[in-house]
């Protein structure tokens, strides 16, 4: 099934910036309906009741320099 990106966005925040986007997230998931927001695209998106939710921490090492990054993601997944 082809991928269709609808919405990204990434910056340079704080942990509390990250925080208090994250609880948005999470109040408006609650509810069941999410609005993504970006400078120049939005995008609103129905939740069902019960979609599936992942969490991924992934460790990626430089081959050259040995230098580690982490990736934490949290993903939501249904079936429309």
């Amino acid at each position: 099934m082809p991928e269709e990106q609808l919405f990204k966005t990434e910056n340079l925040q704080t942990r509390s910036e990250i925080a208090k986007t994250l609880i948005d997230a999470a109040e408006q998931i609650e509810v069941g309906s999410v609005t993504l927001e970006g400078t120049e695209q939005e995008h609103t998106v129905e939740i069902p009741d019960e979609p599936t939710f992942e969490v991924e921490l992934e460790r990626l090492t430089d081959s050259e320099t040995g230098e580690q990054q982490y990736e934490l993601e949290y993903e939501l997944a249904w079936t429309a």
